[in-house]
């Protein structure tokens, strides 16, 4: 699969599916592959040692949202921000 190829999806989950789906993420990180796939498309991806946590809560709207990135594992991250309180 090409490194560049881009992968979005967007859908609404009831909150067991939410569940199983963030149960899944930590799995993935500690294995060192993430895979992201819906039925037209699927994405592997290789995390890197150190990885961006960016968290966002949006008032009014009961929102929150997670978004964790790296940078390719061939090319080392440089800074970081400290650790998060959850």
């Amino acid at each position: 699969m090409s490194t560049d190829k881009r992968f979005s999806h967007e859908s609404l989950q009831d909150a067991k599916t939410i569940k199983t789906l963030l149960t899944a993420l930590p799995k993935g990180v500690a294995k060192g592959e993430i895979s992201l796939g819906d039925e037209d498309d699927l994405l592997l991806m290789q995390t890197a040692e150190r990885m961006r946590l960016q968290g966002e809560r949006l008032d009014g709207r009961c929102t929150v949202s997670l978004r964790v990135s790296w940078a390719d594992p061939e090319t080392p991250q440089t800074s970081t921000t400290g650790r998060p309180r959850i």
